[in-house]
């Protein structure tokens, strides 16, 4: 057993080796975000290499497919790494997630193409797909839970708000790494062979963060993590009225995210008739905006409660979806349209800010990871992954409007949970 495996008094930690835990627990979350995202903006360089020759929207729609799938892997990686999480220490699940999504990277960059290996080709990157999936539904419970659990009482919020950072920032970072590709390389050179570097980027930085994570502090003990109830469903069973709160909430809060993030930027060329660029410098900008804005509303939490902030999100999001999309819907200036998008990113972080450390509070220890973990990839894969098909079913139907109207009753629906929620500042499980 190392030092590192030992039970620790995380209530004796250094602020010093707090934000050393808040950094490795995050990288990897960074790296797992960026890797993820990265398929999704490589997908134009790379479908041709992976399906046969023929329409390009269909090859889109094949690619989109095996993206689709990743998100389905979301909640079996949420069981099976929160059990690990929960039976055999956070740290050794952090550390697995992050080498699978390695590999995950590692096997796209390297994949031979149709031409060379016929219908392998597409196999193999839906089951490289599906191992990134499992990996990323399976850091969010557990990165969440370690970090609401080493975080300094008091300074939950802000702390915990790292995630989110880290979240966003992966989607950035894969959104710069293919502008300086795009600068660097001919579209020739970026559809044969350009599009495999990010990959190759990716696994290796998965190969730092690991390393940052094998020296972080275990915040379970033995006997927590042999308890009979350590990350069981039977365990988890015993805490129905959490998890279905969490469900609750996630449901909206995940399908506001998605919608004025990743489809955000398809909206706005689209509906409002935005040039692609155009609508890629706002969106860059806005996510910028975004990222900086956590660790405020993680501090805001601190003082006016996590409670506070979920009714001001559930709120203020049910009031406002509806004229923030129609106002966007005719825009034609850009600086309105990133001035609209941040008022709504700033709604929906009372929600981001704290998202893994409210749902970490309703859990007791011996089923926490899997609590948050599981919870948070059901809720996420039904409506975070579906927001863009469903929104663009509905274009297609020329009924745009009632996509406003869903994500307008999920975000009451989120409201209303959060009123019967008991407040984790009196009766939290996180001690």
């Amino acid at each position: 057993m190392t030092s590192h495996d030992t039970p620790h008094d995380v209530a004796q930690l250094t602020s010093q080796q707090r934000i050393k835990a808040i950094i490795g627990a995050s990288s990897g979350n960074l790296v797992e975000w960026f890797d993820f995202y990265i398929y999704s903006f490589c997908a134009l360089y790379f479908s041709h290499a992976f399906f046969p020759s023929g329409n390009p929207t269909t090859q889109l729609l094949q690619t989109a497919g095996i993206f689709a799938a990743g998100f389905l892997m979301r909640p079996v990686g949420g069981w099976l790494f929160g059990r690990i999480a929960d039976k055999y220490g956070r740290r050794q699940s952090m550390m697995i997630s992050v080498l699978m999504m390695c590999g995950g990277s590692l096997m796209i960059a390297v994949l031979p193409t149709y031409e060379t290996i016929g219908a392998f080709a597409p196999f193999l990157l839906l089951v490289a797909r599906l191992f990134q999936g499992l990996s990323v539904g399976g850091e969010y419970g557990t990165s969440a839970t370690y970090m609401s659990e080493v975080s300094e009482s008091g300074k939950r919020g802000f702390f915990a708000s790292f995630q989110y950072v880290t979240l966003i920032g992966g989607q950035l970072l894969a959104l710069l790494v293919l502008v300086v590709l795009q600068q660097l390389l001919t579209l020739e050179e970026l559809r044969a062979w350009g599009w495999r570097i990010p990959f190759v980027f990716g696994a290796l930085a998965a190969l730092v963060s690991l390393n940052l994570r094998k020296s972080l502090t275990e915040t379970t003990t033995a006997s927590e993590r042999k308890d009979k109830d350590a990350g069981s469903l039977r365990g988890l069973l015993k805490h129905k009225r959490a998890f279905i709160t969490v469900l609750g909430f996630t449901a909206g809060g995940s399908l506001v995210f998605y919608t004025f993030t990743t489809y955000m930027q398809k909206y706005l060329v689209n509906t409002a008739g935005m040039d692609t660029k155009t609508a890629s410098a706002v969106m860059t900008c806005a996510l910028l905006v975004y990222m900086i804005l956590q660790p405020v509303f993680g501090a805001l939490s601190d003082r006016i409660g996590r409670r506070t902030s979920m009714l001001f999100f559930g709120g203020l999001a049910t009031l406002c979806v509806l004229p923030i999309m129609h106002a966007l819907k005719d825009i034609s200036s850009p600086y309105a349209a990133f001035g609209l998008i941040i008022i709504a990113l700033a709604i929906i972080s009372f929600y981001t800010s704290i998202s893994g450390l409210i749902k970490a509070e309703m859990f007791p220890v011996e089923v926490r990871a899997l609590g948050v973990g599981l919870s948070y990839a059901v809720a996420n894969a039904m409506f975070g992954g579906s927001a863009e098909y469903v929104a663009l079913q509905f274009k297609a139907w020329h009924v745009e409007e009632y996509f406003y109207w869903y994500v307008t009753i999920m975000c009451l629906i989120s409201f209303i949970v959060a009123i019967r929620m008991p407040d984790p500042s009196r009766s939290g499980l996180l001690k």
